[in-house]
């Protein structure tokens, strides 16, 4: 298993961790979460397990790309990417800046939601990233009618900056620099 990379307690709700996606070991688990009907807009629920094993190789040999598994409790609960916004569709659409680090971030489906655990989620990935201290803003691209995850970008401090067209959906650019981040994470 791949060693954890970085780790964050949440004062409610414990302790959460990242590690990189190992395609061999979590395929399976990642072909769950990825087909179930809650994650439509990651486009892969048609995906078989071979395509979703080959994406993640895919992934893990591409040094513009990473994929993280997150934990919770030493649980798998979350998947988590980070991507160079210039060698992706989306940078296409905006001037990409030094500094740019592009993210995308799933929470494992469940029947059994637990308050501010997205939410928490979200502050752990913000604060790998901003862990880095290249990366001076970070990137999203949620699709248009994912309006849960906008409310939940807005609140770890995403600004809009306009709709844009990518393969397979329309897109709300959206940045969030170090400092707008800074203002809305919860104090440690």
């Amino acid at each position: 298993m791949p060693a954890v990379l970085f780790t964050h307690r949440d004062a409610t709700l414990g302790e959460f961790a990242v590690r990189h996606v190992d395609p061999a070991a979590d395929t399976p688990l990642l072909h769950r979460w990825l087909t179930h009907p809650k994650s439509v807009f990651w486009m892969m629920g048609e995906a078989t397990e071979e395509q979703v094993r080959q994406e993640y190789e895919k992934i893990a040999a591409d040094p513009a790309h990473e994929a993280f598994l997150g934990l919770h409790e030493g649980r798998p609960a979350f998947l988590a990417e980070r991507y160079a916004p210039a060698a992706e569709p989306v940078g296409t659409t905006y001037p990409v800046q030094p500094g740019d680090t592009g993210m995308h971030f799933l929470v494992a489906p469940t029947d059994t939601p637990r308050h501010g655990f997205t939410r928490a989620v979200l502050h752990t990935v913000m604060r790998l990233l901003f862990a880095d201290p290249a990366t001076r803003r970070v990137v999203v691209e949620p699709d248009v009618r994912n309006t849960a995850v906008h409310v939940l970008n807005a609140a770890v401090g995403f600004r809009v900056e306009k709709t844009v067209s990518l393969p397979g959906k329309e897109a709300l650019l959206s940045f969030c620099t170090r400092e707008q981040y800074a203002a809305t994470a919860p104090k440690e």
